[in-house]
């Protein structure tokens, strides 16, 4: 395999979420350059209106572009659920890679019929989350929880506190209660409580993390088009519209990563501005 001017991939995300997905790239394609884009003036996407978050995706999709991605991933269910397929009429010319509630494999995995779907609302409301449950959930239950205020939460760091596991325990014990056995992560931020979503749902229950299957996928994509990197280590650029030095610690502790460069990306009318 060639490497083809070394091909970037760029990942966005409302805020931190996107990282679980960027860990998986990083473990699965560790010589491709990544430019991810953490969206923390506006977390979280979920309770904010379909357009707006559409509009958002489109304006960071061409600041991606303009600092040299050519392959985009939406890592995030609210934004895939809003935008990607009108990003990918937007921009025939680029491949997209987005996020899809793993109902179909937790639908074939059940033992029980009863999977649970942690999201927020909306990807509940998008017409990508109704497809895949019409199309792969027959003959199954399927129990759905939005988690409010997890997000926030995760954003702040607070991932075993008592607030985080409250809200984690009225999600998954009426769930639990109801039979469920395999839990499905529907948003992007949640893999990084899956130990307490683990140590509350106990040893019988399965929990998907998304986050592979979307590494796989735009490995995929990359090997198509020979853009896939086989050689060095790849480098990764860090964009915020929120603060820097609240972002860099994310790095750290959530990817083991130690770096002071994150670059401030300001929203001025609507687009997209590297500031100081």
């Amino acid at each position: 395999m060639k490497d083809k001017g070394a091909v970037s991939v760029g990942v966005f995300d409302s805020g931190i979420g996107g990282l679980s997905v960027l860990s998986a790239m990083r473990e699965l394609l560790p010589a491709q350059p990544v430019i991810y884009f953490g969206d923390q003036a506006h977390v979280p996407y979920g309770p904010r209106p379909m357009a707006e978050v559409r509009d958002f995706s489109e304006e960071i999709t061409r600041f991606l572009l303009d600092q040299g991605a050519q392959l985009i991933v939406v890592a995030c269910n609210t934004a895939s659920a809003a935008a990607l397929r009108y990003l990918r009429n937007q921009f025939p010319d680029v491949p997209f890679v987005g996020m899809e509630p793993a109902v179909k494999p937790a639908a074939e995995q059940t033992r029980s019929g009863v999977v649970g779907v942690l999201a927020t609302p909306a990807t509940f409301q998008g017409e990508l989350y109704a497809s895949v449950v019409e199309r792969f959930a027959k003959g199954v239950e399927v129990l759905q929880d939005t988690c409010s205020g997890l997000v926030a939460q995760i954003e702040a760091g607070n991932l075993y506190g008592a607030a985080t596991r409250l809200i984690l325990e009225r999600a998954l014990k009426p769930m639990l209660a109801r039979g469920v056995d395999t839990v499905v992560l529907g948003c992007t931020h949640y893999p990084f409580v899956i130990p307490l979503i683990e140590e509350i749902a106990g040893p019988s229950v399965r929990v998907i993390n998304p986050a592979p299957a979307v590494a796989r996928q735009v490995r995929r994509l990359l090997e198509e088009r020979d853009w896939l990197a086989s050689q060095g280590e790849g480098v990764t650029r860090f964009f915020t519209s929120g603060e820097p030095e609240q972002f860099i610690p994310h790095l750290d502790r959530l990817l083991s990563f130690n770096t002071s460069e994150v670059n401030k990306v300001l929203w001025k009318q609507k687009a997209l501005r590297i500031g100081e």
